[in-house]
């Protein structure tokens, strides 16, 4: 962070993130502009009336040469909502042109072509230029119902950029050159309302001169012991400590409650995970505490709940699992990567815990190549819930935050909820899933889960580039259906999970027989023919798959029983683990709420998107002139 408040992302664009534009703009611009020239607000109290997230993005760098609002030449600022590029995008172009500002609706094509929206629906709400800055405020409604518009919701959106020194002109758009970006936000995850942390104690979780081997896929293990003991405290907040340069090696980090009878000896080394050589001590870590995933920031527990340390119940000996993705096989990173978990022994009124749920990994969980959509379930079962917190929760647990998790192949990913086989309203979901992109939705309303509900989390993957099957595994070029929840009060369950049957998928490419008893791993197929003496992965891929064949085979699985896993901590099982189950009957594909869209002459009467663009230009950027690409 720098001293300006701007949080960095390269040499030329910093983002910020507002609390909230009716409350912080003000403040914002009167401590970090110095020299201003108001310029009249645009459309009267709206600002007040504005509600929702903020952006802000800008470069930074030397002041440009004049002094005051009589230096200012004028620039240009473009924002933009996305799936991906600049293809297909909604485009809001602004500035301030002699002292007048500006702001124009505009879409892009699928050949990125820049074209002015017909149906205006973006209303500048502020507008701001001096010498050094050029700072406009906009606002929109959320669905507009406009097709040349992009609904914003609760999934992860691009938020795309650009800005040129130069306003625009008769002669159309300026060329941004390497004036551009992106960056993957949730524009609608609820703010939380932080205490100041900045007195609380904290202590950190990093590996220490870890040699990152020169592979695609490595996870590493590090034991721990929390250094807070006999006396109860809450953990408020967790934050990723990234080693600079490193934040797109360390795709994610786990933190797992080990055995209590472990002693300080497992804390010399760390050790590669599920390797056949890691350390006994490391089959004791099975109940996962935290998890945080690659784009995500720190994440700050509501005021009512901590996660719980210091007492015998408590985590004693921590187990944190990195995954290093190191698809260009760099050799000599070294990484020092972790966790800062700042505490407070002020307590809180519950514990929190962490239900991974969804699909276990393994090569079970399968997926064809050429398919431009496959869905995969994974389901945390009534029958687990129902024993689970019957036991342990008749009341209920409930859920205030969620994390989606897949890999590459990952497009869209839903957490749905079922009770009596009514369908409830969706628990989480991310319609644009960015594998880059991954961090906890908080829950706008905590959701309660009872015995015998069913959580079914829902994958899109798209292979459409692979010519081989893709497997469930650890890799990022393997693939992962899960959903971590956060919850209070804290129960004694940590997985509720299941894996579809894998000789009802061997049948459907026509194996008849394996050889038993299972004696290597993958197993072995004994007939038919064609299939002989092949492991069951060779067969898959031998198998000629067509996107009519896909289609077929993810009918097929969404339908097989599954089988149960169901587990506490301490590597301990409720009785239903391993029991077979069937899924719930639902309804497939998943029927989305219909959109209500607002008109675009009222501005009162709706949820409002604001957006904040702030342009610092330096003089070395002037010089790329010609039409906006």
């Amino acid at each position: 962070m720098s001293k300006s408040g701007f949080m960095e992302i390269n040499p030329m664009i910093k983002i910020i993130t507002l609390k909230r534009f009716a409350e912080g703009w003000g403040t914002f611009l009167q401590e970090h502009l110095s020299t201003r020239c108001s310029l009249p607000r645009c459309g009267g109290d709206a600002v007040s009336r504005a509600r929702g997230r903020s952006l802000c993005c800008g470069s930074v760098g030397d002041r440009m040469a004049g002094d005051g609002c009589g230096g200012v030449k004028g620039r240009q600022c473009v924002v933009g909502l996305a799936s991906g590029g600049m293809a297909s995008a909604d485009i809001v172009v602004g500035g301030v042109e002699r002292g007048q500002p500006y702001l124009q609706d505009y879409f892009t094509d699928e050949n990125r072509v820049l074209k002015k929206d017909p149906q205006q629906d973006y209303h500048l709400e502020y507008a701001m230029e001096n010498s050094t800055h050029t700072i406009l405020a906009f606002s929109r409604e959320l669905h507009t119902c406009d097709t040349n518009d992009k609904s914003i919701t609760e999934s992860t959106v691009r938020v795309i950029w650009a800005y040129h020194h130069k306003d625009m002109g008769e002669a159309g758009q300026n060329y941004h050159g390497s004036n551009r970006g992106t960056k993957s936000l949730r524009l609608l995850n609820p703010e939380r309302e932080e205490v100041s942390s900045a007195s609380l104690p904290y202590f950190d979780l990093t590996n220490k001169d870890v040699p990152v081997p020169d592979k695609d896929t490595t996870y590493w293990c590090q034991m721990f012991k929390i250094p807070v003991q006999h006396e109860k405290h809450h953990v408020t907040k967790v934050k990723p400590l990234i080693q600079k340069g490193h934040e797109n090696l360390v795709h994610h980090i786990l933190l797992y409650q080990c055995s209590s009878i472990l002693n300080d000896s497992v804390l010399d080394y760390g050790h590669e995970c599920y390797h056949p050589n890691m350390p006994d001590s490391f089959l004791t870590c099975e109940t996962v505490i935290f998890a945080w995933a690659i784009g995500g920031e720190g994440f700050t527990y509501p005021p009512h709940v901590g996660l719980s340390i210091g007492t015998a119940a408590d985590p004693l000996f921590v187990l944190m699992e990195v995954h290093y993705d190191n698809p260009s096989e760099t050799e000599g990173l070294i990484d020092n990567s972790g966790l800062r978990l700042i505490y407070t022994p002020v307590l809180r009124k519950y514990d929190a815990g962490v239900i991974e749920a969804g699909l276990w990994v393994s090569l079970f969980h399968n997926i064809p190549p050429g398919m431009p959509e496959f869905v995969s379930e994974g389901h945390c079962t009534l029958e687990c819930l129902e024993e689970a917190l019957g036991a342990e929760r008749p009341a209920g647990i409930q859920v205030f935050a969620v994390l989606l998790h897949a890999h590459l192949a990952g497009r869209a990913i839903r957490m749905r909820h079922f009770r009596n086989g009514e369908e409830q309203k969706l628990l989480a979901y991310d319609d644009e899933f960015d594998f880059n992109f991954q961090e906890f939705q908080y829950l706008d309303e905590e959701r309660t889960i009872l015995p015998g509900d069913n959580l079914v989390t829902e994958c899109h993957y798209s292979t459409v580039d692979r010519i081989r099957m893709t497997w469930g595994g650890l890799s990022t070029r393997n693939e992962m259906c899960l959903s971590y929840l956060l919850y209070y009060p804290r129960i004694n369950l940590t997985r509720c999970a299941s894996i579809p049957d894998i000789m009802e998928q061997l049948q459907f490419i026509g194996v008849k027989e394996i050889y038993r008893p299972v004696r290597t791993w993958p197993f072995i197929i004994k007939s038919p023919k064609q299939y002989k003496n092949l492991s069951f992965m060779d067969a898959m891929n031998k198998f000629k798959w067509s996107r009519s064949e896909g289609l077929s085979y993810n009918q097929l699985v969404l339908k097989l029983p599954v089988n149960v896993r169901c587990s506490k901590t301490d590597n301990a099982e409720w009785s239903i683990q391993g029991m077979t189950a069937l899924p719930p009957e639902i309804d497939r594909p998943y029927k989305t709420e219909p959109v209500i869209c607002s008109s675009s002459s009222c501005l009162s009467c709706s949820l409002f998107l604001t957006l904040l663009c702030i342009v610092y230009i330096t003089a070395s950027t002037i010089g790329n002139t010609g039409p906006f690409v």
